[in-house]
């Protein structure tokens, strides 16, 4: 299993589609969306149907080996 970690900056929520580019798992938004709707993608153990589901800090999300957790970037003090 391939770890990976995202801080999210500035903003509560990454769309699921969109998170599985930023980290290069796909080459392009239409293979984000087909592998969604497939059902090879999950979040937090279930199986995730829904393109721009909003993912939080605390959520995991799993892509064949690779497993995301994703943080909330702390602010310096």
């Amino acid at each position: 299993m391939i770890e990976l970690t995202i801080q999210l900056q500035d903003q509560p929520y990454i769309e699921l589609n969109k998170l599985l580019k930023l980290m290069d798992l796909v080459d392009s938004g239409g293979m984000a969306n087909q592998l969604i709707l497939e059902g090879d993608v999950f979040v937090n153990d279930s199986p995730a149907h829904e393109k721009r589901k909003k993912i939080r800090p605390g959520d995991v999300v799993q892509v064949g080996d690779h497993r995301i957790r994703i943080q909330q970037q702390e602010q310096p003090l």
